[in-house]
């Protein structure tokens, strides 16, 4: 299904969800209002590294980010699978794969539509409803 959120969409693999569409929207709606800093959905997560990755991210709060490095040492992996988990992830946005940056802060990629400039929306509207500055993190061309 794909859902609308800060002017883009965002495709997400409801079947893996047990709430009905219906649900999900209303929750992303919320979200996208600020009424919302998780969602309340039951989600059927893969075996292996993506759902080891998965998982790791859902423990990210709200309005923070954690790097490729940091997930692939509490994984016991390496960050290049992390990144590749973060791609396979089929519920982007639910499962928060835009809060894992690169470790000099650079938005590396989000599997979603328009990429980093949406990783950096969802960012940024995190800490604007958590009232703090902006994560500071760069897109890779800024270095």
């Amino acid at each position: 299904m794909n859902v609308a959120i800060l002017d883009t969409t965002i495709e997400i693999d409801e079947t893996l969800i047990a709430e009905s569409p219906a649900e999900i929207r209303a929750q992303i709606r919320e979200y996208e209002r600020g009424e919302r800093r998780s969602f309340d959905l039951h989600i059927d997560i893969p075996e292996g590294v993506t759902g080891d990755v998965m998982t790791a991210m859902l423990e990210i709060p709200y309005g923070e980010t954690r790097s490729y490095g940091d997930l692939a040492t509490d994984l016991e992996t390496i960050p290049v699978a992390v990144g590749g988990a973060c791609a396979r992830n089929p519920v982007p946005l639910i499962v928060p794969c835009h809060r894992v940056v690169g470790s000099d802060g650079g938005l590396r990629g989000y599997s979603a539509a328009d990429g980093v400039a949406t990783k950096r929306r969802l960012l940024d509207l995190e800490a604007r409803e958590r009232g703090t500055e902006p994560v500071q993190t760069r897109f890779p061309a800024e270095r």
